[in-house]
């Protein structure tokens, strides 16, 4: 079946505007049309650092100009997002300066113990040289995450997995079916690592069926685990900035 990338700026937004908090309505507004171009954390394009601040723009209307109007000779493009979203989007681009590395208050040892114990958090994710590569590597998350956001991942995983971190789905041919997350795609191929933490290379002249799994692979803790559990956790994470 034929694939296709959706374009960074290309898809309509209309249905993001549900009641929700700007910063949040924001974020969705970013993973729609941003994070092809920007990466998840806002770091992806050099000289582009949403996590230092936005230096284009001293002002959140600049912010919401530039894009309207894009950046002519360079690979922003100009978007056709209404004002209110781009009030939305230029807050949670803001927010990402001023939330990088906030800290939760839980026992940070008691996250530890629980991340690489009863949570099971290393079946799937990586900090430093421990922990599989299946799931995203977190070992850089507290720099990249706020505290209320880690919370909520843990709680309802479905709400926060980031588009580029979903699973996918693929049947050959020949009726074999490999499910893994996707680490990127091209005209010819598409590139995944499976639940064995295989990297494989998939030729799309070799594919029958493609599907993107629309449920995160994470579960949730909700229930699982206690509150003072789930503060520990957050806290752990919270703390991880590439330095363990």
């Amino acid at each position: 079946m034929a694939l296709k990338r959706a374009g960074a700026f290309l898809l309509p937004a209309i249905a993001l505007l549900a009641q929700k908090p700007s910063t949040d309505t924001g974020q969705q507004l970013y993973q729609t049309h941003c994070f092809v171009c920007h990466g998840d954390d806002g770091q992806q394009v050099p000289g582009v650092n949403f996590r230092a601040g936005v230096r284009r723009a001293s002002s959140d209307e600049e912010l919401s100009r530039l894009i309207l109007n894009g950046i002519p000779g360079t690979g922003m493009p100009a978007t056709n997002l209404t004002e209110p979203q781009r009030k939305m989007l230029a807050a949670y681009l803001r927010s990402l300066s001023s939330t990088a590395g906030t800290k939760g208050n839980g026992d940070v040892a008691l996250g530890r113990t629980i991340f690489e114990g009863k949570g099971g958090c290393t079946a799937c994710h990586r900090v430093g040289a421990k922990g599989s590569r299946l799931g995203p590597d977190l070992s850089e998350i507290g720099a990249l995450r706020q505290a209320e956001y880690l919370e909520r991942s843990l709680l309802d995983p479905n709400e926060t997995i980031a588009p580029q971190n979903r699973f996918v789905r693929v049947v050959l041919r020949d009726g074999t079916t490999v499910t893994g997350r996707r680490l990127n795609e091209d005209t010819h191929s598409v590139q995944l690592i499976d639940d064995k933490e295989r990297l494989l290379s998939i030729s799309k002249a070799e594919v029958r069926e493609y599907s993107l799994l629309k449920t995160s692979a994470m579960p949730s803790y909700q229930g699982k685990l206690s509150t003072e559990e789930i503060a520990g956790l957050v806290s752990y994470l919270a703390s991880l900035k590439g330095s363990q």
